[in-house]
């Protein structure tokens, strides 16, 4: 199993980076009933004003090959495109959990 892990930082104000990331998140959380390759999502928006991310999202997949069929899918590529224009930055860390 692969844990997919993505932080992203928005631009604007605080009231509008935290209006994108809360359409953002709607949009992540119903991936699993969209996407057979996603085991699990969990989205968090970032409520610690001291630091520079806005939101982070878990996801879980089978394998690397699984998390690049749900980069690929059309609900995921949608989602993404609600976040054009807003994006100022994002990390990315796959990993394989270990059992």
């Amino acid at each position: 199993m692969v844990k997919h892990i993505v932080m992203f930082q928005f631009e604007g104000s605080d009231d509008q980076r935290l209006a994108v990331a809360r359409k953002f998140r709607d949009a992540l959380i119903a991936l699993p009933a969209q996407i057979d390759q996603l085991k699990s999502i969990e989205v968090g928006i970032n409520i610690n004003p001291a630091e520079q991310w806005d939101l982070v999202l878990t996801a879980v997949a089978d394998s690397m090959e699984d998390v690049a069929a749900y980069s690929a899918h059309p609900a995921h590529v949608a989602a993404v495109g609600l976040i054009a224009g807003h994006k100022k930055s994002r990390a990315c860390v796959d990993y394989i959990i270990e059992e």
